[in-house]
């Protein structure tokens, strides 16, 4: 389920992603095809891609999809040949006329970009971005690679997106690892939510983002176009990449996005696999998911992504609750009734009545956050927190989904640990049951309150902190929830 070519184009939405059609195990990939009108509800239509060709026998894998000049899309994959090497390969549609894009053509010249050169590791070369076109007019892209055994963003210039040269350095490269699976590479203004298209101009301003897939996880960097010497230059270099931002601190991977020229806002999309067993797998049908598709910009200081559900999911909401000016102690729980437990949208802001308990921030924290929430439960005591949501909760409480904050006393600012906690989710044996969690930089003098809202789709738990600051896809598998819908509390 992995996305690989997100679009919008003549009035609908576009959504290409992995798909096994033979089994919900991993491998023979293809790709999968579904349009909507809005992003909510999805009609599946005939698959783009298949493994037809020696090329791509082993699978068309991971890429992306660019609209031309001319208004026509192209999608750039990574096939797969008989030992596994990769390659570079393009699809046009079949018929440009047909507003679902049901058919596409493989170019007779594929693949169009080989792992030639130096220092490139054959199996080690996939995931094309969307291009873009530079001062000079010509198109580039980026494609993960491994380099002379160190990860890579290879930068490759077309003037007509067919016939590619490599350019002599990288976009950018690192030697804190070996590969980066599906970069994705865009600009923002800071401050500004609305998106930027990659084919038009970049305006003053803007800066730069990088995002790369690595460690179970996408991170991003941020920094500036150098549009002279061709190279993306970081605002800030972090040699350790435990400390590199993240789109997401919990189970989401190998996330695109694109820009949507109806709204005129950029979409992040990623995939939150299974945390339970094959054989639980092969017994559902089907493996995967798509996260909710998001809003994302940069924020005002220009030094972090933020990040919120699309508005189109707003549609979903049936009898809504609300509940204003509840106070609660230390150990209250409060339950919120008059919801479906199993498919819900929970927005709280919570305002301390003092920020005089909030510990000092130990920086030490970041290089393993999830050992933090581990240690700095929801039960634990201490502090200035925790508090926030329980979901998915047994009428006992003996299994239940834990997201929670508390609040560090930092130099200048107070620093908030969200964590979304699954190891009392499920008493079912065999499950993946971590404690996610990631920091955030918060002016609560000023600000007063936190955020926090949650939405629940049975196994999915999908958390945003501070306003979109922090984000957590969680996958939960309750045994209670099966015969009894449980309940939802809010916590301190």
């Amino acid at each position: 389920m992995v996305s690989s070519g997100p679009m919008y184009i003549n009035g609908k939405y576009h959504l290409f992603y992995q798909y096994n059609p033979g089994s919900v195990i991993p491998g023979n990939k293809t790709w999968a095809h579904s349009v909507s009108t809005g992003l909510i509800n999805w009609l599946r239509v005939e698959p783009a891609l298949d493994r037809t060709e020696p090329y791509d026998a082993k699978g068309c894998w991971s890429g992306s999809v660019t609209i031309l000049a001319d208004g026509r899309p192209a999608i750039l994959y990574t096939g797969a040949d008989g030992v596994k090497n990769q390659a570079q390969c393009i699809a046009f549609p079949s018929n440009d006329s047909d507003p679902y894009l049901r058919e596409w053509t493989k170019l007779d010249s594929n693949p169009v970009i080989r792992p030639d050169g130096p220092g490139l590791n054959q199996s080690q070369f996939r995931d094309p971005t969307t291009g873009w076109t530079g001062p000079d007019g010509e198109w580039r892209i980026a494609v993960g690679a491994e380099l002379n055994g160190y990860s890579a963003a290879l930068l490759y210039k077309s003037q007509d997106f067919v016939h590619w040269s490599r350019v002599d350095h990288p976009l950018y490269s690192s030697n804190s690892s070996s590969m980066w699976e599906c970069p994705d590479f865009f600009w923002a203004l800071p401050g500004n939510s609305s998106g930027l298209d990659l084919s038009a101009e970049v305006p003053n301003g803007a800066k730069h983002v990088l995002k790369v897939s690595l460690d179970s996880c996408d991170k991003y960097m941020i920094g500036v176009y150098d549009l002279e010497h061709d190279r993306f230059v970081p605002d800030t270099v972090v040699d350790d990449r435990r400390l590199w931002q993240r789109i997401d601190y919990g189970n989401y991977y190998a996330s695109k996005s694109f820009f949507d020229a109806k709204k005129g806002r950029r979409i992040i999309w990623g995939w939150a696999n299974e945390s339970d067993s094959s054989s639980d797998d092969v017994a559902k049908g089907w493996a995967g998911i798509q996260a909710i598709p998001r809003r994302i910009w940069l924020d005002s200081y220009g030094k972090q992504l933020m990040q919120w559900p699309v508005e189109e999911v707003e549609s979903l909401r049936r009898n809504g609750i609300s509940h204003q000016g509840i106070e609660l102690k230390k150990g209250d729980l409060f339950q919120i009734q008059g919801t479906d437990t199993l498919q819900a949208n929970v927005e709280i802001e919570f305002e301390p009545r003092t920020l005089d308990k909030a510990g000092p921030f130990d920086p030490s924290w970041l290089l393993d956050t999830e050992n933090h929430c581990r240690e700095a439960d929801a039960t634990a005591p201490g502090g200035l927190g925790p508090f926030g949501l329980v979901v998915l909760a047994s009428e006992n409480l003996e299994e239940h989904t834990a997201v929670h904050f508390r609040v560090y006393k930092s130099q200048h600012k107070h620093m908030i640990l969200m964590c979304s906690d699954l190891r009392r989710s499920s008493l079912r044996p065999g499950l993946y049951m971590p404690a996610y969690g990631g920091f955030f930089e918060f002016d609560l003098e000023k600000e007063r309150k936190i955020s926090l809202r949650t939405l629940i789709d049975r196994s999915a738990v999908e958390s945003f902190g501070g306003s979109g600051r922090v984000c957590i896809m969680a996958r939960v598998y309750p045994v209670a929830l099966v015969n009894d819908r449980g309940g939802s509390y809010v916590c301190i």
